[in-house]
């Protein structure tokens, strides 16, 4: 789980187990967050997450579950940025240690992706 800016550089991340929904993860990333936008996939479409955006004056950028009996707006326009986010994890992945998962311990894992988050901010 990750947070990025509007340049696609992370900002924070959260590491999740794989069985875990990735909306376990979101309470601690926007705590302190300061934006005027928060683009998101259809998988964080939550009434908890927009009612919490809202109260921190953030405007929620998240397309509506189809499932949702009052689907929910959205700006199309802004939504198509998220794409330098998922850039931003296709440059992660370029190093092989973490497309690959190859480290032992979450701690390590976590210092690999700083590291490589790093690096990419210095090019």
């Amino acid at each position: 789980m990750a947070l990025t800016d509007s340049l696609g550089n992370l900002v924070d991340f959260r590491l999740m187990p794989g069985q875990a929904h990735d909306l376990r993860a979101v309470p601690d990333l926007i705590e302190r967050l300061c934006a005027d936008h928060l683009l998101a996939d259809r998988a964080f479409d939550a009434d908890w997450l927009r009612s919490a955006l809202d109260k921190q004056d953030i405007t929620p950028v998240i397309p509506p579950k189809s499932n949702r009996r009052f689907p929910a707006t959205f700006d199309k326009e802004t939504y198509k940025w998220r794409h330098l986010i998922e850039n931003y994890f296709g440059k992660l992945k370029e190093n092989r240690g973490i497309a690959l998962r190859s480290c032992k311990t979450d701690q390590s894992f976590a210092a690999f992706i700083s590291l490589a988050a790093t690096i990419l901010q210095l090019r």
